[in-house]
């Protein structure tokens, strides 16, 4: 289903997923220290979120992406089980880092968090997409 066995994590895709993560990040306030990225098929990545949605206010809140779905937010289940989805963003796979943020505000702001059933978003450029997102040869080399 998924050809791509997974990322060299030094491959500009990679990077770019990275720094794509790291621009939502920046965008919604957070440090960086509460999210991953999966690299192997299919890509993955999850940021905790500051804050709560009103119908679960005891509950911590998760963004989560995936190169079928895009992104999602969830908030944490009870008992070690999976995330409880609240609601997909749909339409790309790889939106603006604004997008996703606004989408992450609107959902802590108890508005209705996209649709809560996942589509299956089309994203044949998906490594090209991330791949634009990855610092410069020469920033890397500089840090």
């Amino acid at each position: 289903m998924f050809p791509n066995p997974g990322l060299d994590p030094q491959s500009r895709t990679a990077r770019g997923l990275r720094r794509y993560i790291e621009l939502i990040e920046d965008m919604l306030g957070l440090s960086g220290q509460g999210s991953c990225v999966q690299l192997e098929a299919p890509l993955g990545a999850y940021i905790a979120i500051d804050g709560h949605v009103p119908a679960f206010p005891e509950r911590d809140v998760a963004l989560l992406w995936d190169e079928r779905y895009g992104w999602a937010v969830a908030v944490e289940a009870r008992c070690g089980e999976d995330l409880l989805v609240l609601g997909y963003l749909g339409g790309q796979v790889v939106p603006a880092p604004r997008v996703v943020a606004a989408f992450v505000r609107r959902a802590l702001g108890g508005e209705c968090a996209g649709s809560p059933e996942p589509e299956v978003l089309e994203a044949p450029g998906l490594h090209e997409e991330l791949a634009a997102y990855a610092p410069a040869p020469e920033l890397l080399a500089a840090s």
